[in-house]
């Protein structure tokens, strides 16, 4: 689920009204009789001026009638978005993100507010990508620059300036096309703010006499990659020394001359180098991916909102926004039926799981009433009724968020430090922690509050670990990559190595007013499915109210361990992504208002997946029934014996089938 209850559950349990008052400066507070000078109080300063990484402090200043009056001590201080910003319990606000933050104070009971809008971190470096070969005299080639600040983070919406250190070999022009002028050496240098970079490139005279592209003509469908290649009829060729185009609906090819187009139509495809040029074409029709869902059983729960599952063998785990776990014989899988309902100490129990060989049962427990949160492990050789085994609080009582199991270790994540840990539980009685690691990150700070400490400025939120690699979800850190048992970086679960980190800008994918990051991971043959998670800065799960949800799905290319690169994405315009699986070329996932979805991620994968009509089919999860009726909230999605496992926070457990392919391509809703 999302991160919001780490630094909002006190605010929620105090005043839930504060979750949807409009932002003002001030709020008149009524003593118990009439009185002809009411007291107005202000936080101060009202117009913060603070970019990333600054610190201020901030007070409450109380005013009558005939002015300032004795200065209150605020209950509490907050802010909101907690990815953005977070404040102590003296008013000490720590900015750690750009972008709209609401600060507040708890006074006499009721919230004040003000708003600031931090400035992002000023460009420290300018990152060009490498030439993979020489710029031919009388061609042109894009370079791709990406504006960072010192801590990596992209800046997209900083400009850059190009230069050449010698125009009469190559020049270039403001969106960084360079042109070969004559053979030689040249410097480009691309500026923006203060920061720099730079790039060596060659020019060369081209040997060509003739081109042509392989193959000619191609038939494919939407979302289908077809690999051109150019053949040189005198001379040497190479795909990333032309310069590729393609004409038609809508469709991009790149610099390797891979082409994949999202509409259907006819394309043309031109590759140029110097004065040579050559054409290809292509037939693009759709793709025809979908398939019906035909619903077998359900298992609604009116009670509560139910949060992750796990389903092995014959019984489905499914955890709850609540105190407890619920236990399901699915082996009639229309007809499942509950065998237990576990109670546990916590007031929300997000990730459930099972070793290999379901004799071990582990859940992450979070709002704990002793505030020893922690995991808890439970005997499930007895899959219907697990029994508790022990527990382990000692290094994670702040609450643990997401948890994976892997052999005999749990790696978790701490909600309070926004590091991982890694557990042993060999002897399941006695489990004791072996490893912590957590992303270097300028901008994290200790925040002393009345909750107790926390790292404010560093969240994990998901992880995942396959074949000794680690796959960490880490907000607005992005997508890091840990060797615990590899080899390629000497890691191990005992002492995890940092591989490699994609960085996101989540204020520039979604902007203003948002509680945005990296939330979920999921590994496949050579791509990672990194989900992002997308809020309200201030909302309440509870509500009968439908919560606005966004977020996107990025298709990470991981061939090069070292750098991992996003070569698509899967983005559902009305609904927000949450948390997904992957198996033999179909990847299922909830999409939280969006319901369920099933969509096709065979072969390469490159563009925008939505668009080029991958998806198979969709699962409208609301039900009349339900926790919340008719508001589909879908959670996630597990195959399994040839059906598939929904889980909706809001109407319980889906159990599906898909049909065969349905070749006049549109979809079914359940149940017609």
């Amino acid at each position: 689920m999302t991160p919001i209850f780490k630094s909002l559950t006190a605010i929620l349990s105090l005043t839930l009204m504060a979750a949807f008052l409009p932002a003002v400066a001030t709020a008149q507070v009524v003593g118990p009789t009439p009185t002809p000078s009411p007291i107005t109080y202000e936080i101060s300063p009202a117009n913060p001026d603070a970019s990333v990484g600054q610190k201020m402090q901030f007070t409450v200043v109380a005013k009558g009638a005939t002015g300032p009056v004795a200065t209150p001590v605020p209950s509490m201080w907050f802010a909101a978005p907690f990815d953005l910003a977070g404040a102590d319990a003296s008013g000490n606000v720590s900015f750690f993100s750009p972008g709209e933050v609401l600060i507040g104070a708890l006074v006499g009971g009721k919230p004040i507010f003000i708003k600031a809008n931090i400035k992002p971190r000023p460009v420290s470096r300018v990152d060009i990508e490498p030439l993979k070969t020489p710029v031919i005299v009388g061609s042109t080639t894009k370079l791709s620059g990406i504006a960072r600040t010192s801590e990596g983070n992209p800046r997209n919406d900083a400009p850059i300036s190009w230069s050449s250190s010698n125009p009469e070999v190559a020049t270039v022009d403001a969106a960084g096309l360079v042109l070969g002028i004559s053979a030689g050496e040249a410097k480009i240098s691309a500026t923006s703010g203060s920061g720099t970079g730079s790039l060596n490139l060659t020019v060369v005279k081209s040997t060509l006499t003739g081109l042509s592209i392989e193959p000619r003509t191609v038939n494919a469908r939407t979302g289908e990659v077809v690999r051109f290649n150019i053949r040189a009829r005198v001379g040497k060729a190479d795909n990333y020394s032309v310069r590729w185009t393609a004409n038609g609906p809508a469709a991009t090819i790149d610099a390797d001359g891979g082409f994949v187009a999202e509409l259907p139509g006819s394309y043309v495809i031109t590759a140029a180098s110097g004065n040579q040029e050559a054409i290809a074409s292509v037939v693009v029709t759709p793709r025809n991916a979908e398939r019906s869902i035909t619903v077998v059983g359900r298992a609604v729960n009116k009670e509560y909102a139910t949060a992750e599952e796990w389903i092995i063998g014959n019984y489905a785990y499914v955890s709850t926004i609540a105190d407890r776990f619920l236990v399901f014989d699915v082996s009639d899988p229309s007809k499942p039926k509950q065998t237990d309902s576990v109670k546990v100490d916590a007031r929300t129990i997000n990730d459930i799981s099972t070793t290999a060989d379901g004799k071990i049962l582990v859940i992450s427990r979070e709002g704990a009433s002793n505030r020893k949160n922690g995991i808890a492990f439970y005997d499930s050789s007895d899959p219907a009724h697990p029994k508790p085994i022990s527990e382990y609080t000692e290094t994670v009582t702040g609450g643990v968020h997401s948890a994976f199991v892997d052999s005999h270790y749990v790696y978790l994540t701490d909600d309070a430090t926004g590091s991982m840990r890694v557990i042993d539980f060999a002897d399941v009685k006695n489990p004791k922690e072996v490893a912590r690691w957590e992303v270097p990150n300028e901008v994290a700070t200790t925040l002393r509050t009345n909750e107790g400490d926390q790292v404010g400025g560093r969240y994990l939120h998901d992880l995942q670990v396959k074949d000794g690699l680690a796959y960490l979800a880490y907000w607005r850190d992005g997508l890091v990559i840990l060797d615990v048992g590899k080899g390629i970086k000497g890691g191990s679960p005992e002492h995890p190595q940092l591989v490699s980190q994609l960085r996101f800008n989540h204020y520039e994918l979604y902007g203003n007013g948002w509680l945005a990051g990296t939330h979920s991971v999921f590994r496949y043959k050579n791509y990672v499915f990194v989900g992002d998670e997308v809020f309200p800065p201030i909302f309440d799960i509870h509500s009968p109210n439908r919560i606005p949800v966004r977020g996107i799905v990025h298709v990470v290319d991981v061939s090069d361990i070292n750098a991992p690169r996003k070569v698509a994405e899967y983005p559902v315009p009305e609904a927000g992504a949450h948390n997904m699986w992957v198996e033999d070329d179909i990847m299922y996932m909830g999409y939280y208002t969006g319901g369920g979805r099933v969509v096709d991620v065979s072969g390469e994968l490159r563009g925008d997946l939505y668009r080029q009509g991958r998806e198979i089919g969709r699962l409208w999860g609301g039900d009349s029934a339900g926790y919340k009726a008719n508001l589909p909230f879908t959670w996630g999605a597990q195959p399994h014996k040839g059906l598939i496992y929904f889980n909706d926070i809001n109407s319980g457990l889906w159990i599906v089938k898909l049909g065969e392919p349905n070749v006049k391509g549109s979809t079914t809703r359940p149940g017609q």
